[in-house]
């Protein structure tokens, strides 16, 4: 019996040492994963067990592990979202250290960031295929083919691989501008003609009919 009795405190006294040996390992987890995490020092509950606070320590740390793990896939998709918008746009990335945990405050300037990206590209997105539908109606009119590789671009290429840049933007109103300029230059000379070929009409005295079956 009593061999039982030592048998048995022995068991206890090893299983109190690697609680005991847990609980450290735990708690000194729980400190390295609250400053990656960004959060106040975990406080341990008081007045519980050995048992029952290892198991407490146990479970937190898993649920922060867990946030840990959350944080980081979320800011790897919110940085894919923000090379393909910077690509887009020819943006620079959103400042943010990849190798750190991000906090919570992080993660939502992210998103806002990103918000605003969407937004801004949706923008120039609609002001590309507008413009784009005048400029290819004006060089229509104008007989007009393109001839550089910025105007090729607008006219031929797939409208999702435009890079809608601000520069890219600027030059797309320019080129629109120019045409409407041309077009304008133009009713302003065939006005003229037509104003000089009255006045030769006039003096000829060509007559109504004539003149409607030559118009």
């Amino acid at each position: 019996l009593q061999g039982l009795l030592d048998m048995m405190v022995a068991e206890e006294e090893s299983l109190k040492d690697r609680l005991l040996k847990s609980i450290a390992l735990c708690r000194k987890e729980l400190d390295t994963l609250c400053r990656e995490l960004q959060l106040d020092p975990f406080e341990a509950e008081e007045g519980c067990t050995i048992l029952q606070m290892e198991k407490n320590l146990r479970t937190r740390v898993e649920v922060m592990l867990k946030q840990k793990r959350d944080r980081r896939q979320e800011l790897k998709t919110l940085q894919e979202q923000d090379r393909d918008l910077c690509d887009i746009l020819c943006t620079t990335p959103f400042c943010i250290d990849s190798n750190a945990v991000p906090s919570l405050e992080d993660l939502d300037r992210y998103r806002r960031h990103l918000a605003s990206l969407t937004t801004e590209k949706e923008q120039r997105r609609e002001e590309f295929v507008s413009s784009k539908r005048q400029i290819i109606l004006l060089m229509e009119e104008l007989d007009h083919t393109p001839d550089t590789s910025f105007e090729r671009d607008v006219v031929c290429e797939d409208e999702e691989a435009f890079c809608l840049s601000t520069d890219n933007i600027a030059a797309l109103q320019n080129l629109l501008q120019q045409l409407e300029a041309r077009r304008s230059l133009n009713e302003v000379v065939c006005t003229e003609l037509r104003s000089r070929i009255i006045a030769l009409w006039e003096r000829l005295q060509v007559p109504l009919e004539e003149r409607e079956s030559s118009a």
